[in-house]
């Protein structure tokens, strides 16, 4: 967190003063404390004219990479200027945040943000890549922001990437390859790419470093240079072609009390993963030892531990031996571009195409191939899909048929989003599926969504959890074709009286209300919620007595979302016991 200052220069601005004190923890000190305490604060925020504040900083401005952040606003609140340090040091976020809170105009002159290009000097700390470009940053940013025609090399994908993708400048065209660039064409390469790669000579790069990488270690017992074995771990792989890009280091459990692995975390702050034997010796790896296995009892750590640091990724360097070490370094599959293909089960959410996650939104722009549950999911939530993708319904497919069209786009090195509805680990049909996987060593991964029991809260407006009266809601459903296990049957779970969301269960509602009816009262309040977010949507109320007549009546099918409990519609005496357990919530004085 950020620690800032604010200089309050007249009492008009007080207001504004004590806001952004209490918003930012900050500290308020006096004018002429600011050369003193330069170096104490990451932020000063100054509320008065504009002269004043120039004035107090000019004696103490050195550098942009090491000023702080100053942000002035009048004593008003109707403007919030970025003074000094815009990118580097945070000034045109914190001048953004603080117009947001204070209702003020934000005035920010750094020359990409007003032509709304790429803020490159803050690529690094914003996307954790690292810099190895010797070229000065200046000469690249000014080629850039003066639209100069501009290379751009990514081979691995990231959040980064993506963004780069996403908002790509007029200006910016994306090369496969270095012996694509050519400097009759371009001015500028911009390299995102873990390997040792050099633009065409004489042109300007900026090169930076994605921290992508598993690095798996191993060591001679008690090495008395252990100091020398970080460096020379980075040389080795650099002479190899693959600069420092490691986002953690991997080794086996023996080796914690190692002077290197204390030196890496305590000194280099590195992320340090241990495995034990049995987890190694389950990995197949291209060099294993029969010394190693003796020893250790695992016929590989390095490679072993990279590729298990990885996610079980591509191994990119092999066992490399060193004095009293050996690495190997593997990088997550899904960093690669078209190496290996991936499959995404994303939440579909309740049906809204707007209550879809926003990483769900991103896989669904990425994918080659969107599977889709076609009864469940509406469609239009795949009307984001990229130019080419291909986009299936599965509601006329088996599981068996289902896997094979997933398997063979995988196959060709494609991104798969398996799209279901909700949440897909409720009601989700996704173990199968997640079993084939598993068998046929596919790289998958699961977005959660909203579900559908959410979206009936929120459509209901009501609490599903009340203070003193309920505390725990039942997601479950009747008993149809799929048999329950004897201890979740319906009268047992009604026996909390809690609040209750049935899935899946219009289908057989007399049964489900002859259940609930041997434990909750007959006026229990109840909700039949049908197609919950979508264009259709219907909700009807009532008691639970006449919870099968409100289902037939009105013809719902399957997707019918049954809510019950006291919790529907439940505003009576929370204010009172809000006043009388939650006063600690609220700061004194809030009229909230």
């Amino acid at each position: 967190m950020q620690k800032i200052a604010i200089i309050q220069i007249s009492e008009a601005g007080k207001e504004i003063c004590d806001l952004i004190e209490r918003e930012y923890k900050a500290t308020l000190i006096q004018r002429t404390d600011v050369g003193k305490r330069w170096s104490d604060f990451d932020a000063f925020v100054f509320i008065g004219a504009m002269g004043i504040c120039v004035r107090t900083i000019a004696p103490f401005v050195k550098d942009k990479h090491t000023d702080p952040a100053i942000v002035c606003i009048d004593s008003l609140g109707v403007n919030a200027v970025s003074v000094l340090s815009g990118h580097i040091g945070g000034a045109n976020d914190l001048t953004r945040d603080i117009a947001a809170l204070v209702g003020a105009h934000e005035v920010i002159t750094t020359q990409s943000d007003v032509a709304g290009l790429w803020a490159l000097d803050t690529f690094a700390e914003r996307f954790n890549w690292a810099i190895a470009s010797d070229d000065d940053m200046n000469q690249c940013i000014a080629a850039f922001v003066n639209r100069e025609p501009t290379a751009l090399l990514m081979d691995i994908r990231d959040e980064g990437t993506d963004y780069l993708e996403k908002t790509l400048p007029s200006h910016v065209t994306i090369v496969n390859s270095l012996t694509d660039v050519d400097p009759r064409k371009f001015k500028l390469v911009i390299i995102v790419s873990p390997y040792n790669l050099c633009a065409p000579d004489g042109m300007p790069e900026l090169h930076f470093v994605p921290m992508i990488a598993a690095l798996g270690f191993g060591l001679a017992s008690h090495p008395d240079d252990y100091d020398h074995i970080y460096d020379e771990i980075d040389e080795a792989m650099s002479r190899i072609g693959v600069l420092p890009c490691y986002k953690r280091y991997c080794t086996i459990d023996v080796k914690k009390e190692e002077e290197f692995c204390a030196m890496l975390v305590d000194d280099m702050g590195e992320e340090l993963v241990f495995y034990t034997a049995e987890q190694l010796a389950r990995v197949e790896v291209p060099n294993p030892s029969e010394t190693v296995l003796k020893h250790v009892g695992t016929p590989s750590v390095c490679e072993a531990a990279a590729i298990l640091g990885s996610n079980h990724g591509k191994l990119i360097v092999p066992k490399v031996k060193g004095k009293n070490w050996t690495a190997a370094l593997a990088i997550d599959y899904k960093y690669l571009r078209q190496k290996k293909g991936h499959i995404e089960i994303v939440g579909a959410g309740p049906g809204d195409p707007d209550l879809v996650s926003v990483r769900g939104r991103k896989m669904l722009e990425r994918a080659d191939l969107i599977l889709y549950a076609g009864s469940l999911v509406p469609r239009e939530l795949t009307d984001c899909h990229k130019f080419g993708a291909v986009v299936r319904s599965s509601a006329d497919m088996n599981l068996e048929e289902q896997c094979a069209l997933m398997k063979e786009h995988y196959d060709k090195g494609h991104f798969i989003v398996r799209l279901h509805t909700g949440d897909p680990c409720i009601f989700g049909a996704i173990q199968e599926q997640m079993a084939f996987f598993d068998a046929n060593g596919m790289s998958y991964h699961i977005t959660p969504g909203i579900s559908s029991f959410l979206a009936a809260a929120a459509e209901l407006r009501s609490q599903f959890t009340i203070p003193e009266r309920t505390q725990t809601i039942i997601l479950t459903r009747g008993e149809g074709r799929t048999p329950m296990p004897e201890k979740e049957q319906l009268h047992l779970l009604a026996r909390s009286q809690s609040t209750m969301c049935i899935f899946l269960s219009a289908a057989i509602v007399d049964d489900v209300q002859r259940e609930l009816l041997t434990e909750y009262p007959e006026d229990t309040p109840v909700a039949a919620c049908y197609h919950l977010t979508w264009p259709d949507q219907r909700i009807y109320r009532g008691t639970l007595k006449d919870l099968a007549k409100i289902v037939h009546d009105n013809h719902l099918t399957l997707t019918t979302m049954l809510v019950v409990g006291e919790a529907i519609d439940n505003r009576q005496g929370l204010s009172e016991l809000y006043s009388k357990h939650f006063t600690h919530l609220f700061r004194k004085g809030d009229p909230s």
